[in-house]
């Protein structure tokens, strides 16, 4: 009988994607046979970017990872809108992959983790951020891209096409960088 494919998906609003996302896709690459990582909106958080640039930088990146290592599982990006679990089961995952940077997010996923098996049947994988990873978080570079003047701050943070995106907003209209931290 052969084995059920093992497919995970890793949903997240990517507001924008960063080294740290780009890290939860690389290691879950080579845990599960095929990883998804599903674009989505957090509905407690106003987007940046829309959805449509969100899912474009996310295959970008996500292509340049599965360049550099083709041997590992493939990755699809998708987007979405709704219930996490509703997905899942539409991708055919059983498994969702999170990544943990501190105690805050553990406390949170776990949760979250507990809801999405009983309501859903779906287990909750997580990978712990490296230490370089643990303090980046998507709000915190809009913050900065909001504030700050010299965005090659986040070159430690981000890949340079979200930097080269985030200089853009910040062109167009940096109103919309000042309504997200209102």
């Amino acid at each position: 009988m052969p084995t059920k494919e093992h497919v995970a998906i890793y949903p997240g609003s990517f507001d924008p994607m960063t080294y740290g996302h780009l890290d939860v896709v690389r290691r879950g690459r080579r845990l599960f046979d095929r990883l998804i990582v599903a674009v989505g909106r957090h509905p407690g958080k106003t987007s940046l970017f829309t959805i449509e640039e969100r899912v474009d930088l996310a295959r970008t990146l996500v292509g340049e990872v599965v360049g550099k290592e083709p041997d590992a599982a493939p990755v699809e990006v998708v987007a979405y809108a709704g219930l996490t679990v509703d997905i899942a089961k539409e991708v055919g995952a059983t498994v969702i992959l999170r990544g943990i940077r501190n105690l805050s997010d553990l406390q949170y996923e776990v949760q979250q983790a507990v809801t999405n098996r009983e309501v859903a049947g779906l287990e909750t994988a997580f990978v712990v951020a490296g230490q370089s990873f643990a303090y980046t978080s998507s709000s915190l570079i809009k913050q900065i891209t909001a504030m700050g003047s010299d965005l090659g701050v986040l070159a430690p943070m981000c890949p340079p096409l979200v930097i080269e995106r985030l200089r853009k907003k910040k062109r167009e209209n940096p109103d919309s960088l000042r309504d997200l931290l209102e």
